[in-house]
């Protein structure tokens, strides 16, 4: 930069407290605070004023500028005057956002130039879809360019959100953009800054139109600030920008509109069509409740039709297209751009609040009665990190997409028994449908299968029609469904343009701006607060850099997980599906090390625990003859008969740590099991006792610790301790489990494709053994099999000792979802 690094400030003691203040602290508080006579700082900023200006001597990000927009009304003053509203658009330049996206440092490793084709296999047979640039969309459109041009994939995304929390009517209309060149494990990293804000739109109500012209005035608007945003694109677009990229090669780049992320009422809104309609292709109005393939929207014969509409003409197809009469959209000037394949899925949306939440459980409560699924959600087994639904669903009167994720873990083995098999085999496809556009890596065989849960769906769905829960099936978000596939072979998978993050985004770039302001003029006070934490971000992370060029190479090469264990875990080769390839070409993946890790406690929390206790606190009812058996088995040198006089080491959970699977995570997977039994509140203590948990686990038959990629070779067991050998049966370095078995798996269910178990018995007692602790794969979920109504006497406590079958829950996360599906998935991604 030319001077010191703490410039404008004194030191790295003043930056410290300056970089916290802009951070974490309000004006008038940051007012006080230098005021306070005990400040012993004494920087060299004295009040809220002289701060500021020091973070404005700071250099920052793009610009922000102000463009006023007059937009004439169609109502007439007391004077007869035609109305007017003056409007604001706050914008940057998104070519100058792009330049210094594409050359930022902090992405050199995430960062790819070029379209490039993944396999699993050398031979280039099983083709792998998951970033953008393993798409067919790049490749196509690199084609059409120059050679050695390097495209900038531009991202949108816009959504209208509501600054007030409680009163007030203060909204912002905040437009995001990103880079397809960005790994999107980056992107969706909100502290990387990957996805930027180019622009605030027009949010108001426009009262100057009547109330019947409001709503296409509002479309124009639209279109019209999007243009005045966006224009820089169309020369750069068609002629190529030079720019410095992260690996400091400097590259002629197009920037070119390839996505964008919307939910349905934007989507339709930016393809200047009506909300009865489909923003992405030609279906009929009263036709999008069939499985059709309907030709796509063409972007020249749409711009053709509005210009004849534009010149008095009629054309019939205005009609039938379902356009409205915006006659210059933003996209019609941006080069190589087809907006009506560039809107991508909305899994949050149109998936789990949509098909799932608002029809699949609004039919299914509708079939079996509210009080009925109520009970059953109650009686749902505890799991690790599963929400338990204590008072049911029918009263809950606000849902989140977390809360629409978590009933589609339990909910086909919630409604198993209750409907007949038509109905499960309609709620299969969807939720079997939902999993697989989850993943994060696709296949031929993924996207098979997706196409597959579709054609069940509409093969089935006529039996709700014939229960009288639905009339028709034109719904606007089911039809969206039948464009995934297509969307996903076109731009990489669907995890990488979700909504949740713009509407996640609009925290940090919307509403905590709007709470810095005065609430008056309020677009103006946010663009320079989020100016000021650009620039702080900024020289906080160049200095970060620097201080990370003094490090040691031994220092940079530190990585892995902290666990308060004394466990080595075994670093395995990851893969690095963001490391991408920076030529075109094909890129073979990596094997990934499967290897599982069980990481304990350093130690015990409960030493020296008595056999009576493991049998009555533990139900381990079988303990001494489990562990007599596996002596003489495991230890035949040893001598000692285990009796009532032995005491043992017993821990409440273990830590399974499993290393990636690119088709679900990034990132080593982290289950836990417990094996606690049940505390009562202390005497006198305002604390709560907990209840017993024994958890579910899928146990292998001794073969190497891998992360399983099918259910063959597993069975499941309840873990009732978790426990060491004590000294006089001799050194034994592994831990172990007592566990109580269940049958083996029954074939999957052919309506619901869970698969049943029930408990192992043995001469009339339950089936016990005691295991290796590494035997141990994952914990597992079943569900009771509940027949047309649930038991009134089970609870979610007690049902595992009271009822006999299960189902062994293969939706409980994408991960169980995915082995149980092996057959038709390709696993060579772990093999």
């Amino acid at each position: 930069m030319g001077e010191d690094e703490w410039a404008p400030f004194s030191n790295s003691d003043e930056w410290g407290l300056a970089e916290w203040l802009i951070k974490h602290v309000g004006q008038t508080p940051t007012d006080e605070f230098l005021k306070l006579p005990i400040n012993r700082v004494q920087p060299s900023f004295h009040n809220n004023r002289a701060f500021l200006r020091k973070i404005d001597m700071l250099p920052h990000g793009t610009p922000w500028i102000c463009k006023k927009v007059t937009v004439q009304g169609n109502k007439q003053d007391a004077d007869g005057q035609m109305l007017q509203e003056n409007v604001e658009v706050w914008m940057r330049n998104p070519v100058e956002c792009i330049r210094e996206l594409i050359g930022n440092s902090s992405f050199k490793e995430h960062m790819a130039y070029a379209p490039s084709r993944a396999y699993t296999d050398q031979a280039g047979l099983h083709r792998v879809i998951d970033d953008m640039w393993t798409g067919d969309w790049w490749t196509e459109t690199q084609e059409r360019l120059p050679k050695g041009a390097t495209i900038a994939p531009i991202i949108l995304a816009s959504d209208k959100t509501c600054l007030t929390q409680f009163r007030g009517d203060k909204s912002a209309w905040p437009v995001y953009l990103s880079i397809g060149n960005i790994a999107k494990e980056k992107r969706r990293q909100i502290s990387a800054r990957a996805t930027v804000l180019i622009g605030y739109l027009p949010a108001g109500r426009l009262d100057c139109f009547t109330s019947d012209a409001r709503s296409l005035a509002g479309y124009r608007l639209f279109h019209h600030c999007m243009s005045l945003l966006l224009e820089p694109l169309i020369a750069a677009g068609r002629d190529g920008v030079d720019m410095v990229c992260a690996d400091s090669l400097i590259r002629h780049v197009y920037p070119i509109l390839a996505a964008y992320v919307a939910d349905f009422p934007e989507q339709c809104l930016v393809s200047c069509c009506k909300e009865n309609r489909c923003p992405k292709c030609l279906v009929a109005a009263d036709e999008r409740g069939d499985p059709l393939t309907s030709l796509m929207r063409d972007p020249e014969a749409i711009k053709n039709i509005l210009q004849k509409r534009k010149n008095g003409q009629h054309p019939v197809e205005f009609d039938d297209f379902g356009l409205r009469a915006v006659y210059k959209p933003f996209w019609n000037d941006l080069p190589h751009v087809n907006i009506f394949i560039a809107f991508t899925p909305d899994l949050l949306h149109q998936l789990h609040k949509g098909v799932f939440k608002d029809h699949l459980v609004k039919w299914c409560l509708d079939i079996i009665g509210e009080e009925e699924i109520d009970a059953r959600f109650r009686t749902m087994p505890n799991y690790p990190g599963l929400r338990h639904f204590n008072k049911g669903i029918s009263t809950v009167k606000q849902w989140t997409g977390t809360e629409h994720k978590e009933m589609q873990r339990v909910f086909i083995g919630i409604i198993a028994g209750a409907v007949s098999n038509q109905v499960m085999s309609v709620a299969r496809a969807i939720l079997d449908f939902s999993y697989f556009a989850q993943l994060q890596v696709h296949t031929n065989e993924s996207l098979d299968g997706m196409n597959n849960a579709l054609k069940v769906f509409h093969d089935n769905k006529d039996i709700l029609t014939e229960l009288e829960v639905r009339e028709h099936f034109n719904i606007p978000k089911l039809h969206q469904l039948s464009h995934y596939v297509h969307s996903i072979r076109l731009f990489g998978t669907a995890d990488g343009f979700n909504t949740e993050l713009p509407e996640r985004l609009h925290i940090d770039f919307a509403k905590e701006g709007y709470r810095a302001s005065n609430k008056r003029d309020y677009e103006e006070q946010m663009v320079l607060w989020l100016q000021r934490q650009e620039a702080v971000f900024l020289r906080g992370s160049y200095i970060n850099w620097l201080s990370k060029s003094h490090l040691t190479s031994a220092a940079d090469h530190k990585c892995g997980l902290n666990f308060d264990s004394d466990s080595e875990i075994e670093d395995g080769q990851q893969l690095h599906r963001d490391a991408a390839p920076h030529s075109p070409g094909p890129l073979v993946l990596p094997i990934t090390e499967r290897r599982i890790v069980h990481v304990l406690a350093k130690t015990p929390a409960h030493p020296r625990q008595s056999v009576q206790y493991l049998e009555t606190a533990h139900g381990a009812t079988a303990f001494l003859p489990a562990l007599r058996l596996f002596l003489q088995e495991h230890v035949p040198q040893n001598s000692i008969i285990p009796g009532p006089q032995d005491r043992f080491d017993v821990f409440r959970q273990v830590v399974i740590i499993a290393p990636p699977d690119p088709r679900i995570i990034d990132l080593p997977t982290q289950w836990c099991i417990r094996a606690m039994p049940e505390r009562h509140p202390s005497p006198g203590s305002r604390k709560p006792g907990s209840p017993s948990r024994f958890d579910m686990a899928l146990i292998s038959n001794g073969a190497e610790m891998l992360r399983p990629c099918t259910l063959e070779g597993l069975r499941v067991a309840q873990v009732r301790v978790i426990f060491t050998l004590p000294r006089q049966f001799g050194p034994y370095p592994r831990t172990l489990a007592y566990v109580e078995w269940f049958t083996s798996l029954k074939a999957p269910d052919p309506f619901s494709g869970l698969r049943q178990v029930s408990r192992s018995t043995r001469q009339l007692h339950r089936n016990a053994a005691v295991v290796h602790i590494d035997e141990i794969v994952r914990p597992c979920h079943l569900i009771p099999k509940m027949g047309p109504s649930v038991d009134p006497s089970w609870n979610s406590g007690n049902v595992y000792e009271l009822a006999s079958d299960f189902y062994l829950n293969t939706f409980i996360d994408v991960d169980t979802f995915c082995i149980s599906r092996a057959s038709t998935l390709t696993p060579n991604l772990l093999l």
